[in-house]
């Protein structure tokens, strides 16, 4: 069994096997990326890893070098607008899109230069927004993994007891009462500053969540604070989008879903249906043990969490003689 104690990482460096630097999506946006070199010996394969809402690849450092170490050649991005690739609202903290069409857009362009450039088999993984983004453009087949792995996928806000059609109704309105660009809430008078209660929404770690503001202290460019009221009102129209019947239905792909009953931030119960629906999905489940970054939980739940992961893998993407 997988155990964080096996080797001991740097989680405030990037690592000297990895390399960051910029991709171009269609329309010439810089878009960062970071890729791990070719392992030593074989080559288990080409893992790439999706972060989600105002996240980081710096943030998951050590479990990119994990599958680093088991052999894979790992490859993460951010989204366009978010992290070290620029902004898409009215300030530099704001998170904001068009529309999620423009991710899924943007994704399936990389996928296809990543898929033509690394080995086979090629894997996803995809944490919150990015588990939504990844299913969305499995289910809309821009994309073609022979496995994915979903961490706390976003396909319904927290608490699920309002229905999704009338929260996005509701977030419709108010986006149009002013810019969509514009917060749709606030954090602190301070803009980009962090509320002291956050961390008790992403994990039991005090030392991994330190990370992340070490992060954000080391490269500010990093800084997000609040979704837009268009990104509110966008996600909850790309939830609908997923909610129709046969969307989901037709995803072919093997698809392991990894979520928490304790999560404040996603609905735990959409997770549960979108389980249900696709064929080939088999879902995970933890309780109040761990929070939503159940990749940067406390030891006893980020090894239950890798370990699954890498069953999950060794099984549905072996590797290619």
């Amino acid at each position: 069994m997988y155990s964080s104690a096996a080797k001991a990482f740097d989680r405030r460096a990037i690592p000297a096997e990895a390399v960051e630097t910029r991709w171009r999506a269609r329309d010439g946006h810089a878009i960062r990326r970071i890729d791990w070199l070719l392992p030593n010996g074989a080559t288990r394969g080409s893992l790439l890893f999706m972060p989600g809402r105002g996240d980081t690849y710096e943030k998951y450092l050590e479990t990119l070098d994990h599958w680093h170490r088991r052999g894979w050649r790992v490859t993460s991005s951010d989204w366009r607008g978010q992290a070290g690739s620029g902004r898409l609202g009215l300030d530099a903290v704001t998170g904001h899109v068009d529309d999620f069409s423009v991710w899924v857009d943007d994704f399936a362009g990389f996928w296809t230069q990543w898929r033509e450039s690394t080995p086979a088999p090629h894997v996803v993984v995809g944490h919150s927004m990015g588990g939504h983004l990844v299913l969305r453009a499995l289910a809309e087949r821009r994309i073609d993994p022979v496995a994915a792995v979903l961490s706390a996928p976003m396909l319904g806000f927290h608490p699920g007891f309002v229905p999704c059609g009338i929260l996005h109704r509701l977030a419709r309105l108010l986006a149009r009462l002013g810019d969509p660009r514009r917060p749709a809430w606030k954090w602190s008078e301070k803009p980009g500053a962090l509320p002291e209660d956050r961390s008790e929404l992403l994990t039991h770690d005090r030392d991994r969540y330190a990370d992340e503001l070490w992060w954000r202290e080391a490269r500010p460019e990093l800084v997000m604070g609040p979704a837009s009221w268009g990104w509110v009102e966008r996600a909850l129209a790309s939830s609908l989008l997923l909610q129709q019947p046969g969307m989901l239905e037709r995803i072919e792909t093997p698809v392991l879903m990894l979520a928490t009953r304790r999560d404040r931030l996603v609905d735990f119960g959409a997770i549960e249906r979108a389980a249900r629906r696709m064929p080939r999905a088999q879902l995970t489940r933890f309780g109040e043990e761990a929070r939503h970054e159940l990749l940067r939980e406390a030891d006893p739940v980020r090894d239950r969490v890798i370990a699954v992961i890498d069953d999950f893998l060794a099984r549905m993407a072996p590797v290619v003689d």
